[in-house]
């Protein structure tokens, strides 16, 4: 399945590497976090470029529902998430 990205321009690389490790406890989830691609570095701006997210064939909705309520919880403390174009 392709892969779903996004990004949250703000959120710190630690916060990032936390969703990450959140996810991946979701049943059929699979995710990574996406390399910064900016080739200046901004102290303001996230040092990732994002997360990757991919459902495997065992991700049922319930799983889905669950990345769905993790990702609210971060873009609710942090900065709303936004697709990587």
């Amino acid at each position: 399945m392709t892969p779903i990205q996004w990004s949250s321009p703000q959120m710190p690389l630690a916060i990032y590497r936390e969703v990450e490790a959140h996810l991946r406890q979701v049943t059929g989830v699979e995710v990574e976090v996406l390399p910064q691609t900016s080739p200046e570095f901004e102290y303001l701006k996230s040092q990732a470029g994002g997360l990757s997210i991919r459902y495997a064939p065992e991700a049922n909705e319930e799983s889905r529902r669950r990345v769905a309520q993790i990702l609210a919880y971060y873009g609710d403390r942090y900065a709303p998430w936004e697709p990587v174009q």
